[in-house]
């Protein structure tokens, strides 16, 4: 039987208002001192917010889903959320404005493309691999295959733009390295999504 109107407790008020509201919050707070991250010269603080909100966002949603739910979940959310960071990531930096065009900044296309081709392929080839499969090994598995494969492919299509993001060793260990430990970590929230009941599918839906 549903919940009736009336069935409400503390954690709905907890979870489904208080903690969103605090979590944009934070958000807005951290936007508002971003500048004088940079006034400061942290530069390195800034990279690190940076390589999370990627990681979050290209990998972390994608590889989930994937993993809790199915191959064209997290295809579909890869392409959502590659697309999403491509476009903030041109708003952001003005990719496409009339200065970018002066000095050649249309280049950037490849790795725009990268971004929303490796996320896709983390999502469809977590959940083909897994087959939503509750096994800890086998996902961490699909995690790690899937991230590392994607990393590699975006890296190649780094060095397909006239402006490269990041390149050499370090660029390689930054762009593989990095998703393969959110390869790692992603799987353990999986689980314990799992046991939570969240896994509520059939099992033939992958």
């Amino acid at each position: 039987m549903g919940l009736k109107w009336k069935d409400w407790n503390r954690s709905d008020i907890i979870y489904g208002i208080i903690v969103p509201f605090v979590v944009v919050l934070v958000i807005v707070g951290l936007s508002s001192v971003t500048w004088f991250f940079s006034y400061q010269s942290m530069g390195f603080v800034i990279g690190i917010v940076s390589t999370i909100e990627e990681m979050l966002v290209l990998v972390a949603i994608p590889l989930l889903l994937g993993l809790v739910w199915n191959r064209w979940a997290g295809g579909a959310s890869g392409f959502l959320m590659g697309s999403i960071y491509s476009i903030w990531w041109a708003v952001q930096y003005g990719v496409f404005s009339s200065r970018s065009f002066l000095m050649g900044g249309t280049g950037f296309g490849p790795t725009m493309l990268g971004w929303v081709l490796s996320a896709i392929l983390i999502g469809y080839m977590s959940g083909t691999l897994n087959k939503r499969s509750e096994n800890f090994r086998r996902m961490i598995i699909a995690g790690v295959v899937s991230t590392t494969l994607s990393g590699i492919f975006l890296f190649g299509m780094f060095h397909l733009s006239s402006l490269n993001v990041i390149t050499g060793l370090d660029g390689f260990l930054i762009t593989v390295l990095t998703r393969t430990a959110t390869g790692i970590v992603i799987p353990i929230i999986a689980k314990v999504f799992m046991w939570y009941g969240m896994n509520v599918i059939p099992k033939r839906s992958y």
